[in-house]
């Protein structure tokens, strides 16, 4: 029988719960890792009166010194998705499958205000940016502290869309608390231009970025920066409604951003 533990403590967790069996989605090659299903965990930011829904996805042998961790931050959903955070399990299990500490953090609650969609995206979505930046350091924070084996210094950070912007804004922020960020066609938050975090994106077929998000050829190769055009992968595809083939895709280039040094 499954047991549900409820903990209540408002400076760390709020509560936590293994699920007995979680629905996979999108087959992919993902689904037959050898990874723990993941754990329900929410976090509560009392600073901000926030709670902070997280899946955490561990490799199988758990979470071992020198574990590296990765979080993660979903497309934006407008509320459609009951658990967004539970999304691209093609991603986050393979992921945990090859050792890493993934935790893939809900940045939409049913009581946020719905994205602006009018206006200068730079400005009027910001806010929700910063929201979800403070998410991500909230994470870090107490995750290192929960499990101290992980490697605080190899720091990953990979969002889709508008999780991708988050991550830009955060490594624009933060740029001291993690190693690498990789966006999956962030759109409208410029990626930073430095050499730490490494900078790396992967690009869709058909939704262009706003002026001035992307490097140029030069700024790459002045700060290595990584970015790669997916030809045959579109933005929406690029969460669990893409093909086997375009996970695949995926997973091999992320993959091998997070093995380059």
């Amino acid at each position: 029988m499954k047991t549900t533990i409820f903990l209540l403590v408002f400076s760390g967790m709020l509560f936590v719960t293994r699920p007995a069996s979680i629905s996979t989605g999108a087959a992919c090659p993902a689904s037959n890792v050898s990874a723990q299903l993941p754990d329900s965990l929410v976090l509560y930011d009392s600073a901000r009166y926030r709670a902070i829904p997280v899946a955490l996805y561990q490799p199988k042998g758990g979470i071992k010194p020198g574990t590296k961790l990765i979080i993660f931050s979903h497309g934006y959903s407008g509320g459609a998705s009951p658990s967004p955070e539970r999304e691209y399990r093609y991603l986050t299990e393979s992921l945990a499958s090859q050792g890493y500490f993934v935790a893939s953090i809900r940045h939409e609650l049913p009581t946020d205000s719905l994205i602006p969609t009018i206006g200068i995206p730079q400005v009027v979505r910001r806010p929700f940016w910063e929201r979800g930046s403070n998410n991500i350091l909230f994470v870090i924070h107490e995750l290192t502290k929960r499990y101290p084996q992980i490697d605080s210094t190899r720091i990953t950070l990979i969002g889709h869309s508008n999780g991708g912007d988050m991550t830009a804004l955060f490594a624009a922020s933060h740029p001291g608390l993690v190693d690498k960020i990789i966006t999956l066609d962030n759109r409208r938050m410029a990626l930073p231009h430095t050499r730490h975090p490494r900078i790396y994106s992967l690009r869709s077929s058909d939704q262009p970025a706003d002026e001035g998000v992307l490097p140029t050829a030069e700024e790459m190769r002045k700060y290595s920066m990584e970015i790669v055009q997916l030809p045959h992968t579109r933005h929406n595809e690029m969460n669990d409604s893409g093909t086997e083939a375009q996970h695949r895709e995926i997973n091999t280039y992320v993959l091998r951003f997070l093995n380059d040094r």
